[in-house]
């Protein structure tokens, strides 16, 4: 893990995003980590002048289901390369007149109803407890939004993913649930619990959700059609392209702390009392947590 002061960004693409267009001295790296394989290789190189390192979420070929995807190496492997700020790109569902397909939203806030993932680097023999009140980076969707009105895309500020299990679509009861009782805004499968991970392992984190249809709820489009979404995909995925290849020039190659706290997330996290430790997780945690584990 770097303790450069240099940018190095993380992008992890979503359905549909599996390449950076543009990218100088591109290389797939292989990166073991402690928690077992990483969804695929990772591409590193540098663009603008600004390290970059993307990760494609459900591998290359798209091998990995929402539930299966492999969140705790993919975390740890972009923080064993030094990355310091991701950006989580993924397509999702709407529950809102006004954010069509097509559009972006840059997430703010999670609500999590997945339910066969784990959650969490710590554990017993560690425990840490860091919060999530405020999940993303405000200097990072600063950046996604700056780059998406940039390029043209019809893009909302803020908005709450229902992260749901999957991998089948809601029933019309959970789509109106979501929309009408819980409030939510777009629905996914991908996000959580990477939004938590991230915060564990102090990597600043923003949510690209880009919409490829309507959820259940909407009576002029009934039930998900996946051959929709598809299409829509392919031209969310060109738009992605475009506002990625503006985020160095944004966030430039010299990195200063992070204002809100993002990057010493586990200041005071610990509550394991030292000689009580697990050595075997605490080796475990290196990557994420050797900041404050020395």
């Amino acid at each position: 893990m770097s303790d450069s002061k240099q940018t190095m960004i993380g992008i992890i693409g979503g359905s549909g995003l599996y390449e950076i267009d543009g990218l100088e001295n591109a290389t797939w790296q292989r990166v073991e980590t402690p928690w077992g394989d990483p969804s695929d290789d990772i591409l590193t190189g540098t663009l603008d002048g600004v390290k970059m390192a993307f990760l494609p979420r459900h591998g290359r070929g798209h091998v990995h289901s929402p539930s299966t995807v492999p969140y705790r190496a993919n975390i740890d492997a972009l923080k064993r390369l030094g990355v310091t700020d991701v950006f989580s790109v993924s397509a999702c569902g709407s529950f809102r007149e006004n954010m069509a397909p097509g559009d972006f939203v840059i997430v703010d806030q999670f609500i999590d109803r997945t339910i066969a993932r784990e959650k969490s680097f710590f554990g017993t023999g560690c425990v840490a407890h860091v919060s999530v009140a405020h999940p993303t980076c405000p200097r990072l969707s600063d950046a996604a939004e700056t780059a998406a009105r940039a390029v043209g895309i019809t893009v909302h500020r803020g908005g709450t993913y229902l992260a749901m299990e999957g991998p089948q679509f809601s029933s019309l009861a959970e789509s109106i649930m979501y929309r009408e009782v819980w409030k939510c805004d777009v629905i996914g499968m991908t996000n959580m619990p990477e939004a938590k991970l991230a915060r564990e392992a102090e990597l600043d984190y923003a949510s690209i959700a880009m919409i490829t249809d309507y959820d259940s709820w909407h009576p002029d489009h009934g039930e998900v059609d996946i051959n929709t979404i598809i299409a829509t995909l392919t031209g969310n995925a060109a738009h992605a392209r475009d506002l990625v290849a503006r985020l160095p020039a944004l966030l430039g190659p010299q990195r200063a702390p992070c204002k809100h706290g993002c990057d010493r997330a586990l200041e005071f996290a610990i509550m394991t009392a030292p000689d009580k430790r697990d050595p075997a997780l605490v080796a475990k945690l290196g990557a994420v947590a050797g900041r404050v584990l020395g």
